[in-house]
């Protein structure tokens, strides 16, 4: 699918659909749990129905209701219906999964669209073969045999927070307790204290010894929890951006007290000079002329495409800096930002881990590629609402792993999108 945007000055208020990142925890953990949970404000995007359909092949029975799911745990780990398990393109996913579905002890093989399987994996490869369990990796698919053991893992902290919480989803079902040493530096540490916390609604107990050491004791129980989604900062990030650039923006359906780590949004733009009022369950944003500061990924990497954009739009040299993990996600968000935003006459230019963006020229093409990712679509997007013409994107329809109605909402804001090729 292909789109066009036109300039577009929006208003009004948006509901921000439910997390992500927590609606895969909450899924989890109740697949996990003897006895049945509801949970409530799911949205339906790939990825999340990809941990349906996995969890499902655990054994979880799990029934949709609109945006409510009810889900019966697996009763035990012989319950496994199918070992192949199609991950797509959902990197928590596939993470989450490798530990969980290897205490099955059965021959397990994950399957990946796109980018996926190139990501990294070393990890839980070294992992496996350090407990001398089958772990093999093509180009088509990751295959595992062997339940992982109780004991010390150590992990480094600067790849991704998701193979610490796969193992934490895991390691509390083993006999023995277990210890994670985390090798600083610890980034992305918000998304390590969503899993806990989720664990502790479902009655799993693990803690922080200190700031690099988890401990998780062993022999636990998942219990059944019912639990309410509450809405995702990381795209609470694209409106926040358009309001902050474009015209006054509000947006419902969040919990200002939210733990999430893409909450720090709030923080950057109020930096940048960007007004915000808070509300009950949300922020009003009002636009202005950003401040090009430097910005740290360290904590919030999927920030990092909108972020540009505001840089696009910011006075003076904006710097971006811990940006690296960005190369390793759906696309090279790097390269995939600096190629499409060059069109648009953005000076801008990288390296491994900084970006550095000083100010925009009139655009040289308006033709632009998603790179088959969904945060560079939205990105993108925005930008085009303050552009002098409208452009198009190739490739749109990978919204749908992430935020399916995405440009229905744009719409709702008033902003004039067209599609103009729909083969997908």
């Amino acid at each position: 699918m292909d789109i066009k945007i036109y300039p577009s000055k929006p208003s009004g208020t948006i509901k921000v659909p439910p997390s992500k990142s927590m609606a895969h925890r909450a899924i989890i953990c109740a697949s996990l749990a003897n006895g049945t949970s509801t949970i409530k404000n799911i949205g339906y995007s790939q990825d999340i129905l990809t941990t349906i359909d996995g969890m499902r092949k655990l054994g979880a029975t799990i029934i949709e209701d609109n945006s409510t799911l009810h889900i019966t745990g697996i009763k035990d780990f012989n319950s496994l219906n199918d070992s192949i398990i199609q991950c797509n393109e959902s990197g928590s996913t596939l993470r989450f999964f490798i530990p969980i579905f290897s205490l099955t002890g059965k021959s397990i093989r994950f399957k990946g669209k796109n980018r996926l399987l190139k990501r990294p994996q070393e990890i839980y490869e070294n992992i496996f073969k350090e407990h001398n369990l089958k772990y093999v990796q093509t180009d088509d698919y990751i295959e595992i045999m062997g339940k992982i053991k109780s004991g010390t893992y150590n992990i480094p902290g600067n790849i991704s927070s998701q193979f610490i919480s796969g193992l934490l989803f895991s390691l509390p079902l083993l006999e023995g307790n277990s210890t994670i040493n985390i090798i600083p530096p610890f980034e992305s540490k918000s998304y390590v204290d969503l899993t806990i916390d989720m664990l502790s609604k479902f009655g799993i107990k693990v803690y922080f010894k200190d700031e690099n050491k988890i401990i998780i004791l062993g022999n636990q129980k998942y219990s059944p929890s019912n639990y309410e989604v509450e809405g995702d900062f990381s795209q609470l990030g694209f409106f926040a951006v358009l309001g902050a650039i474009n015209n006054t923006i509000s947006c419902t359906g969040l919990n200002t007290n939210s733990k999430q780590g893409d909450k720090e949004i709030i923080d950057i733009l109020k930096t940048t000079n960007i007004k915000i009022d808070t509300l009950e369950n949300g922020y009003t944003f009002y636009p202005s002329i950003p401040k090009g500061l430097p910005i740290n990924l360290e904590n919030c990497p999927d920030l990092g495409p909108i972020l540009m954009v505001l840089g696009m739009f910011s006075s003076g040299k904006m710097h971006i800096f811990n940006a690296k993990r960005l190369r390793y996600k759906e696309s090279d968000r790097i390269e995939a930002m600096e190629t499409e935003l060059k069109k648009l006459g953005v000076d801008i230019i990288s390296d491994e881990d900084n970006i550095f963006i000083n100010g925009r020229k009139e655009p040289i093409e308006y033709n632009l590629y998603s790179h088959l990712d969904h945060r560079i679509v939205m990105s993108l997007a925005v930008a085009a609402t303050k552009l002098s013409k409208p452009i198009i994107i190739k490739d749109a329809h990978v919204i749908d792993k992430s935020y399916p109605n995405f440009f229905d909402d744009l719409k709702k804001l008033g902003i004039h999108i067209e599609i103009i090729n729909n083969n997908h």
